[in-house]
């Protein structure tokens, strides 16, 4: 019998660090636009994640890729990728 694989929704997200100073962790900024549900018009949100980068290869201002894993930290559940 095969076992059947779960397709799991893992999040893949585009930012810019803006913080390289901490051990093997950057600090990403991931905007989006978002639909005001009263007015009908679209603001610009953004969030920071903190991102797991082995041997620190993102500098600030670097465009990247996040891609989701399972808690590395308390606060870091992403990994870098560069673009």
């Amino acid at each position: 019998m095969e076992k059947k694989e779960k397709q799991k929704n893992i999040k893949k997200l585009k930012g810019i660090v803006v913080s390289d100073k901490m051990k093997d962790t950057a600090v990403v900024l991931v905007s989006r636009y978002v639909k005001n549900s009263k007015y009908q018009k679209f603001q610009k949100t953004s969030k920071k994640f903190k991102a797991h980068d082995k041997g620190n290869t993102a500098k600030v201002g670097d465009e990247v890729f996040l891609t989701e894993t399972k808690p590395i930290s308390k606060t870091k559940k992403f990994k870098l990728i560069t673009a």
